[in-house]
């Protein structure tokens, strides 16, 4: 049974007429426990990403949801630019956590299948090969300075797939308002130093080992609708 850390949600109503909702989140469960990833990512490298860091972006997310809900009842223009900054950071951990664990499966339950139907058409057809996917990810992911994600996206104005990278917690989305995200990867080190060091390369090596493709392909073919 997979591991369950629920928080309780709350919603924010500053407005005199509950016009304006601010909705805080809560660390969502994972379908799979800690060590059904092993060997490609440790237990507890699992534990600590997901109960600790993913957890603390929540918590501060939902900090700065609460004041920005306080300054804007007070008309504190000033603070409510402060918060801006704190609310795009940890609201982007929040999201592109939220997508990565639904990126990753044990090998029992798929993990590292390669993608079927029309997902995997649309690789070979924009990469030639998954292994030429895979390559170009990898390469990304280990040259981008500092910490981020390298994601595989659909662009959905052009119906065409696209790598990307992303500095820090933003979302795929900051780099482009059409590009859904399929598949992240998290280069941060706390994603997998423990296990790998400092060599990010086999890291993103042995990551694709349990890469959920099942649910990247749900995604693709829900917005290719």
């Amino acid at each position: 049974m997979a591991l369950r850390t629920l928080l309780t949600r709350k919603t924010l109503t500053a407005a005199p007429l509950g016009v304006r909702c601010l909705q805080t989140v809560s660390l969502p469960d994972l379908p799979y426990d800690y060590g059904d990833l092993e060997p490609a990512i440790s237990a507890e490298i699992m534990q600590l990403h997901h109960h600790k860091h993913h957890q603390t972006y929540i918590t501060n997310y939902n900090k700065a949801l609460e004041q920005l809900d306080g300054a804007i009842a007070k008309g504190d223009a000033s603070t409510v630019v402060k918060l801006q900054s704190a609310i795009k950071f940890n609201g982007g951990g929040h999201v592109n956590h939220s997508i990565f664990w639904k990126n990753l499966a044990p090998v029992r339950q798929g993990g590292g299948e390669p993608p079927k139907g029309s997902l995997g058409w649309a690789v070979d057809n924009h990469f030639d090969s998954l292994e030429a996917l895979i390559q170009k990810m990898n390469a990304e992911g280990a040259a981008l300075q500092g910490s981020g994600w390298v994601w595989l996206g659909l662009d959905k104005e052009f119906k065409r797939l696209v790598v990307e990278t992303t500095p820090n917690q933003d979302p795929l989305v900051t780099k482009g308002p059409n590009l859904v995200p399929l598949l992240g990867i998290d280069v941060w080190e706390h994603a997998y130093y423990l296990q790998y060091k400092n060599v990010r390369p086999d890291y993103l090596k042995n990551i694709w080992k349990v890469i959920n493709w099942k649910y990247a392909s749900e995604v693709y073919d829900r917005e290719c609708l």
